[in-house]
């Protein structure tokens, strides 16, 4: 009987959780490029970024490594 439940426990979170992506609007891409030196080449990679995501493609994140 546990087993049953926790494999419908499991179904259910992976059916209901498993096929969202969050991904950046246009405000916040342009807000994030607006630092950068060429805006329009930051906008353009994010974009293509966030397509590939929704797509489900496997996309490149960097990471930043943190100074004191």
């Amino acid at each position: 009987m546990k087993i049953a439940f926790r494999l419908s426990l499991l179904f259910f979170a992976l059916f209901t959780i498993g096929e969202e992506s969050f991904s950046l609007t246009d405000y916040q891409i342009k807000q994030i490029c607006k630092k950068e030196r060429r805006e329009s080449n930051c906008i353009k990679s994010l974009k293509k970024k966030r397509f590939n995501l929704k797509e489900g493609n496997t996309i490149e994140i960097p990471v930043i490594p943190y100074k004191r």
